[in-house]
């Protein structure tokens, strides 16, 4: 038989082979966004209302999936804080005034965590002084949903910064609180190095806590941006950067202007403690992360720690610039967060394309998909204008698919508090939370403001996730079956016909 004939039977073969093989695996979920953003606080719409909201907190009450609760600092024109609550998974907003501490009056830096009975714990720092430094740490709670809110009570005092709050899914009445203790501080600066990281835990919903325990080794003297979360079995992680060398933003030697980035590494460490908080075990997740960015250090940009509750599995991510612009990168962990694989790029655009993608938010929905939401400038070679971008792995961060445009619009970056002095800042975060079918995000939009105004409004989109028809196993195996033997058949005959053409000819009875 010739080869052309060989090859008009095998090829079918081998491409139905393919075919069936390919169809026994699930296609992963597609994604989009759903609907038009919606405004979150309530002086979005009014241009008057020139309030920079931005760092949003968002979180979903485990005993109602319609209640949603957002909380924000407020930058300017006055410093402040918002609470912002929704009962129809945030399709509509009310603001919920917080309660004023007795002789305080600026609050600050507000964090807030559902615990596993529903009950709303919420945290916040008042300033006072020259230097608008943390004068107190305040705790309050709700019983329905964050539309009363509890008297405040004071849990720390001066000079706690980058307060943040967790709560343990499966004790309800245990909460934790993470921040960096300052000593001395001066104007855009921490004014000695070994402010350390520390934690407290309330084991009664609030009404007490525990002493201080430090999280951060001695050895690290300039740690910033804790960010805590519990596991599935009581497991308590922080994850936070190491600032090395960098006096240019921990000692505010920048003067709270803008320029080239710290020129040494930084590191990412996460913290592990498996008794209450007591003690601690360290491990590097990433040691050559490369800046990008100058910042503020009493308000950094934080790195974004996601649990997978069902398997265990552990997820950071942050932003830096080894590649020579901005990336957002996802490590992945395993449940006692000493073995970290190399990180994956999440954003789906050319490696060093001169654009910026930054600030990841990272969330794992019930079905163990990974969701990174983030600040994207793809679509402006200026590297000015700004997209939310969102970008899901179904493989535990191996891989990422195609990104889906979260905002409706573009927005500038350089918007806002510090605008002025070429050091416009966004926020410390966003916020997200997923479910099997759909994602909610919240982040910092100046769409409604103007370099002058400096206005910065919460936005809120939801991606919506469509699943593919699922075979049953069964179905899938004999597709699979059926696959290889067809390409085992194919190459078979094509293994035959090369054979024999390749055998010696006979002549006169010899070969």
């Amino acid at each position: 038989m010739p080869l052309w004939a060989v090859l008009a039977v095998t090829l079918p073969l081998l491409g139905l082979g393919a075919i069936l093989v390919s169809t026994s695996f699930d296609e992963s979920p597609s994604a989009e966004r759903l609907g038009r953003n919606l405004p979150v606080n309530a002086g979005a719409p009014d241009p008057v209302d020139i309030s920079a909201n931005n760092s949003p907190t968002l979180v979903r009450n485990p005993g109602n999936s319609g209640n949603v609760v957002v909380v924000n600092r407020i930058d300017s024109p006055r410093f402040g804080c918002a609470l912002h609550v929704s009962f129809d998974g945030g399709a509509r907003w009310k603001q919920t005034p917080l309660p004023a501490p007795p002789g305080e009056r600026v609050c600050y830096a507000p964090d807030a965590a559902f615990a596993a009975d529903g009950t709303l714990h919420l945290s916040f720092v008042t300033l006072r002084g020259r230097a608008n430094a943390p004068n107190a740490v305040w705790t309050a709670s709700s019983k329905d949903g964050g539309k009363t809110i509890s008297r405040p009570q004071k849990v720390l005092g001066k000079l706690a910064f980058q307060v943040r709050l967790t709560a343990d899914p499966a004790r309800a009445k245990r909460v934790y609180m993470t921040w960096v203790q300052a000593s001395e501080v001066g104007l855009f600066k921490f004014t000695e190095p070994g402010n350390p990281i520390q934690v407290a835990r309330s084991d009664d919903a609030g009404a007490s806590w525990s002493e201080p325990v430090r999280v951060s080794t001695p050895s690290r003297v300039r740690v910033v941006a804790p960010a805590p979360a519990v596991g599935p079995g009581g497991e308590m992680y922080v994850l936070y950067l190491d600032l090395g060398e960098d006096l240019l933003d921990y000692a505010g030697a920048h003067g709270g202007k803008g320029g080239p980035p710290h020129q040494g590494p930084w590191k990412l460490l996460i913290a592990q403690s498996r008794d209450g908080g007591e003690k601690w075990t360290e491990s590097m997740v990433e040691d050559r992360l490369v800046p990008s960015e100058r910042f503020i250090v009493f308000t950094p940009p934080f790195p974004s720690l996601a649990l997978d509750l069902a398997s265990g599995r552990i997820y950071a991510g942050f932003h830096d610039g080894r590649l020579g612009d901005q990336d957002v990168w996802v490590w992945s962990g395993d449940r006692d967060a000493k073995r970290w694989e190399a990180p994956t790029r999440v954003n789906d655009t050319p490696r060093g394309d001169k654009t910026s993608q930054s600030l990841p938010k990272l969330a794992v929905a019930p079905n163990g998909r990974l969701d990174v939401l983030y600040y994207d400038r793809r679509s402006d070679r200026r590297d000015i204008t700004t997209e939310v971008s969102l970008q899901s792995s179904h493989d535990g961060g191996e891989s990422f698919s195609k990104r889906v445009p979260v905002s409706d619009r573009r927005f500038s970056s350089r918007i806002g508090y510090g605008s002025e002095r070429d050091l416009p800042d966004l926020g410390s975060r966003s916020g997200l939370v997923s479910t099997k079918s759909r994602a909610l995000a919240v982040w910092t939009d100046t769409r409604g403001g103007t370099p002058s105004s400096g206005k910065q409004d919460l936005a809120r989109g939801v991606v919506a996730y469509s699943d593919p028809p699922r075979l049953s196993q069964g179905v899938k195996y004999a597709l699979r079956v059926a696959g290889i033997a067809l390409i085992l058949a194919g190459l078979g005959v094509l293994a035959m016909r090369l054979l024999r053409g390749n055998r010696p000819k006979l002549r006169g009875g010899r070969p």
